[in-house]
């Protein structure tokens, strides 16, 4: 099986490729550059009213970063309405390499201990590129989404980065754009971050901060951590 290098991967990203695998137990990777991207500008994040009081009501107990290795294993899980991956044991690998580094993150969504849905990517720069994400129970993933978006936008990211458009990006806001676009977000989020191979790459000086939002006080409760009315709140400033 190919072994990824963490350096190749932040390097790829950082001039629009990724990789993908034909299948979960696939011994190799090919790169691909996506002609037309699908990304979801993070003022636009449409916030129905159905999700807006799913997330209100804390549905789902929203962690990061808790278990990054249960959460792209389980985007990784076929399904019925995805019987086979892309991500096979190379891309697995790297990523949780590149946790350990401080590049990859994942939003996480449980029902009491179960994990039924959330979401993984990688931050570079400012700029964050949305891997996979999955639902094993209604409305995970788009809670999921709603808590990234609201993160990204506190920390100062200027670009996600969805890959390829779907139906149900499309619902929540996703739009799809020329290369040529892309390249120019990409471009900017990048100018001044943290690059591949940079010193400060660990550290994140220079780049926007992902965990900015667990440092901000709660906007609408009197004491204790971001509840899902305070992310609401954030949305709903643009939504």
């Amino acid at each position: 099986m190919d072994i990824l290098d963490p350096q190749l991967v932040l390097g790829a990203y950082s001039v629009g490729v990724f990789p993908m695998a034909d299948a979960r137990d696939a011994d190799g990777v090919y790169w691909v550059e996506p002609r037309r991207r699908a990304v979801l500008p993070l003022d636009g994040f449409h916030l129905s009213r159905t999700l807006r009081r799913t997330i209100a009501a804390d549905r789902f107990q929203v962690t990061v970063d808790t278990d990054f290795t249960a959460m792209l294993r389980l985007c990784a899980e076929s399904a019925s309405d995805r019987p086979e991956t892309w991500i096979n044991g190379g891309i697995e690998d790297v990523f949780v390499r590149l946790h350990h580094l401080g590049f990859a993150h994942s939003v996480e969504c449980r029902d009491g201990d179960r994990l039924v849905g959330g979401l993984y990517g990688l931050a570079i720069g400012r700029a964050f590129f949305g891997e996979s994400m999955v639902s094993r129970a209604t409305d995970a993933s788009k809670v999921a989404l709603a808590w990234l978006v609201a993160r990204l936008r506190v920390g100062g990211f200027t670009l996600l980065d969805c890959q390829f458009q779907t139906p149900h990006l499309t619902s929540l806001g996703a739009v799809e754009i020329s290369r040529t676009a892309y390249m120019a977000l990409l471009e900017a989020a990048l100018e001044g971050g943290t690059t591949a191979g940079s010193p400060d790459a660990v550290s994140g000086r220079g780049a926007a901060d992902f965990g900015a939002l667990d440092r901000v006080p709660a906007i609408d409760s009197v004491s204790g951590p971001v509840a899902g009315k305070d992310i609401v709140q954030l949305l709903a400033q643009t939504s």
